[in-house]
């Protein structure tokens, strides 16, 4: 058999869950395909006489992490992964993707990849490309993706292009580095505790469906109150509690101004501000409060400015203003020197 070169096979990982060790395309293509799903492989430029391909993987409840290694250069045509998804981290080599939107070109500390399960896909691994790679089962991603965005169950699609520089990039790179360290110290011999693997379901769940763009990460924000479902009427009713902060709270005119009902509005100050609205505009009044007394002119009085500001209740006022800011409005009017 003609051995991966030296230096992906000194980068091996999972060594102790060998699933395919192989030479042969059609081996090579039948084994892996009956732990993924069936595939059409192929070397390429020229790589017939330096083709091997290496598997190894180790399951756990729901998803599994996988180290797949070619020698060589192949092309690989999943189509439809339609079981899961698969998230493809570079360890060595390089791989170019496309898919039915777009192309994308993968690579150690660079990018890496995010397959959808509905979306056809074709790759290309180049150089002895060897990745990490987690697979999720496709029910698990779109019942929480479900859950999270207040919808029913439906696929989920998601950007291909994970950027390893940026946060959710390096967060993902260091937990499948985690993941393989903890499953080479368990050894295939021995489980993961039950309560460790819903931790681990949990962890790269939230950083992928919280994380990464995808078709229900509008329903998400929204859902979460990360983004506004009625975004032209919540922000006519804020700019108008900013320019009249100052005057009594007419709900009935606020509603009239946003164009909405007064229950709508109060339904959405909660779930897209997460305030109430009269939490919103003592939280205004608060802050021009602050801005008049940094600007006091000598002589000017506390009570006279926040009477001026709306405030009625001066013990309230100052306890809100001490909360906000962590001083009193004493403090702010007249710092130490």
């Amino acid at each position: 058999m003609i051995a991966i070169s030296a230096e992906v096979s000194a980068k091996a990982r999972l060594k102790a869950f060998a699933r395919v060790s192989t030479a042969r395309v059609d081996d090579a293509a039948e084994a892996i395909g009956r732990i993924f799903c069936p595939h059409d492989l192929k070397p390429v430029d020229h790589s017939e006489q330096d083709f091997c391909a290496l598997h190894n993987c180790a399951g756990f409840d729901g998803f599994s992490i996988n180290y797949v290694a070619y020698g060589g250069s192949v092309s690989i045509n999943p189509g439809c992964l339609d079981r899961f998804f698969l998230l493809q981290m570079p360890l060595s080599g390089s791989a170019s993707i496309r898919t039915a939107a777009r192309e994308l070109a993968t690579g150690p500390e660079r990018a890496a990849s995010l397959l959808s399960p509905t979306i056809p896909t074709e790759m290309t691994w180049r150089g002895d490309c060897a990745q990490l790679i987690l697979l999720l089962d496709r029910k698990l991603v779109e019942h929480r993706a479900a859950a999270l965005g207040g919808t029913a169950v439906r696929p989920v699609e998601f950007d291909p292009a994970v950027e390893l520089t940026g946060s959710l990039g390096r967060t993902l790179a260091a937990r499948i580095e985690h993941l393989v360290t903890v499953a080479e110290q368990l050894g295939p011999q021995k489980r993961l505790p039950a309560i460790a693997a819903a931790d681990w379901r949990e962890a790269l769940l939230n950083a992928l469906l919280n994380g990464q763009r995808h078709s229900l990460s509008g329903a998400i924000d929204v859902f979460n109150g990360r983004a506004e479902s009625q975004p032209a009427a919540l922000k006519r009713a804020r700019a108008y509690l900013e320019t009249r902060a100052t005057e009594p709270l007419d709900l009935a005119e606020l509603a009239g101004v946003a164009g909405t009902g007064i229950r709508a509005l109060q339904i959405g100050f909660r779930r897209h501000f997460g305030s109430t609205i009269s939490d919103m505009l003592l939280d205004i009044r608060l802050a021009q409060l602050n801005a008049r007394l940094k600007t006091a002119r000598p002589g000017e009085r506390i009570v006279d400015i926040a009477f001026d500001l709306g405030f009625t209740h001066l013990s309230r006022m100052a306890s809100a203003y001490r909360a906000k800011f962590g001083e009193s409005p004493r403090a702010t009017l007249r710092p130490l020197s």
